[in-house]
This record gives C-alpha cells, structure tokens and sequence, in this order.
C-alpha cells in the first residue's frame, strides 16, 4: 500500500497524508481522522528510510536507565514510550548500570545519527561524564532533578516528599525513626537523607540512624533492615524505594514482630509492589508515567528547537497512607 492509495483511500491529496504521518498541526480534524482510518483499515507501514532522507531524523530517541529492574524505572519508560509513539517516534532503551562504558557504546548512536535524542536515567553524579560524551545533543535528565546546568530535567521535590514521610510518622508518635537509603551517587539518595534528618533535628528526636542497602532490591532491604533489628531497633522505618520497604517487612515479620504495631514501614516511589505486600505498604506515590512523558516533551522540544533554553519541572508527589503504618 502506497501513500498514494491512501489519499485515494481517504479522499484527501497525497500533500494532507504526508502531513499527517509527519504529525503536522496543519491538517483539519476531520481529514486527519479520514486518514487514521484509511491507514488502520489498510494495515499501513510507512517507508521509515524515507521518511528519514526527508527530514534527516531518525525519529528514535535514546533511553538510557540506570537499572530496568527497579519498578518505579519501568514505570517511567512506560510513559515515554507512550508519548514518544504519540508523537511519531520510537525508542530504544539502553540498560547502562550506570556504567560510563556501557554508557559510552549506547551513545554512540548519537554520533551515528541513529537517534535524534536521548533520555538519561543516570545517577546525578555521572552528569559530566555524560555531558562531554553527549555534548551538544538534544539531552533530559529525568527522574534526577537538578538545580543548575544547562540540561532540562523533570522530577519531584525528594526534600519535601521524605521531611513528609518523616513528619507523619513522627506525628503518628514514632520517635525511633531509622532511613534504609542506597547509593549516594544519586542526588534523589542524598536528598531524601536530608529530608530525613532535616525532620529529625526540628522534632528533637536523637535517634538517627541510616542504613544503606547494597541495591534497589528486596533482597538487600532485607539484609538492611536485619541489620537496623541487631541493635537497638527502631519502631519505624522510612526506606528509599518500595522495593526496600518490601525486603523490610520481610525481615521485620521472620523476626517475630508486628507491622505496624511494633514497626512502621513506610517506601517510596509508588510502584504496584505496594499494594502487593502485605501489610500494604504507606508510600510517597511519584507520577512515574507523567514524568516520563514530560521528559519527552520537553526532549521534542529541544530537537525542534535547539536554542530553546534550559527548563526544569518539578511534578507532585502525593503520601498514600496505608496498613503498614
């Protein structure tokens, strides 16, 4: 089926189809719904080669995530491969670890032309390694907000979030309030820590203890939380993400005690994995989809617009109380 079908198909020039598949604003509704349908009811697959020579993109955009297993990940990528497909492109994800090397070969695609963007999920610290190899190119850090510099970025204000979590669970009349945080390369780490103790200092509560898992996963919530129980436990947990807090009711139930009588648990992120757990999980909920679909909004931006300054977005967050404190 040719382009040239189509219009026939749709009743509308070859000129008015063309500007539909390149997502034009020029077309009238109505003709743009008459072609939609001519080319659902006819199956049909554009010439992406040429559509590329046409306009020299590739109409692909590069996403680089620091760890695909962690949910709240998968859950941003969702959104972006939602509002990139919206807008006519495509991605191909790149599972970097936060590895420079494996950081390195995916973004070799930007120097191939491969992709005309690229969406990073990077530790924070990693930005100016990431800055000299991808330079001048349209770029968004999402999910790891930040303050300055010359990227756009979109996240949440993690201060606020966990001085929230903290606030609650003091008001709920915690006074041994222990934070399982994780690695101190990324600043959303770093940031809820400071809310954490920010909390602690204003309430005058001396107990401040924090103890680091090895990775994003259940596991080491875990071993984390069977460590904070060794000494002097605490009679409330705030965890980093929801697959700590999970690991941590594990542990807190295999060493005979109660959710939330005796400890509360609180996460963070606001995967499906809190609702799962039981008792079900209270946790500060990210729009984990909407961030990644303003990460690629603000990406298109810059592509059609590469002088376009600099924009930084803070979305909500909401606290979502539930059994577990």
């Amino acid at each position: 089926m040719s382009i040239q079908k189509i219009a026939k198909l749709a009743g509308v020039s070859v000129a008015t189809v063309s500007r539909v598949l390149n997502n034009s604003d020029s077309v009238k509704a109505k003709n743009r719904e008459r072609v939609l349908q001519a080319i659902k009811e006819s199956n049909y697959q554009p010439n992406l080669l040429a559509r590329q020579l046409r306009t020299a993109r590739s109409y692909m955009i590069l996403v680089m995530v620091s760890n695909i297993a962690n949910p709240f990940c998968g859950e941003v990528v969702k959104g972006i491969e939602e509002e990139a497909e919206k807008n006519g492109y495509r991605i191909l994800l790149c599972n970097s670890g936060s590895d420079l090397q494996r950081s390195r070969s995916g973004l070799s695609l930007l120097s191939g032309k491969i992709v005309d963007g690229i969406i990073t999920m990077d530790a924070f610290s990693k930005l100016p390694e990431l800055s000299a190899l991808i330079g001048t190119a349209p770029w968004v850090q999402c999910a790891e907000y930040a303050d300055s510099g010359t990227v756009s970025c979109v996240g949440i204000n993690d201060v606020d979030a966990s001085q929230h979590v903290v606030s609650q669970l003091a008001d709920g009349g915690r006074r041994r309030i222990a934070l399982i945080n994780h690695d101190l390369s990324y600043k959303y780490a770093r940031l809820r820590e400071r809310g954490y103790k920010s909390v602690l200092h204003l309430r005058d509560l001396e107990y401040q203890v924090v103890e680091y898992a090895s990775d994003l996963s259940s596991s080491a919530g875990m071993a984390a939380m069977k460590k904070l129980l060794a000494n002097n436990p605490p009679d409330a947990v705030f965890a980093v993400s929801d697959t700590l807090a999970a690991g941590a009711l594990r542990a807190i139930e295999q060493a005979g005690l109660r959710v939330p009588q005796d400890i509360a648990v609180v996460g963070f992120d606001g995967t499906e994995l809190s609702e799962m757990v039981s008792p079900p999980l209270s946790t500060i909920e990210q729009p984990s989809r909407d961030i990644g679909r303003k990460a690629v909004d603000l990406l298109l931006n810059k592509i059609d617009n590469p002088d376009a300054p600099t924009e930084r977005v803070m979305m909500d967050w909401r606290y979502v109380a539930r059994a577990s404190t």
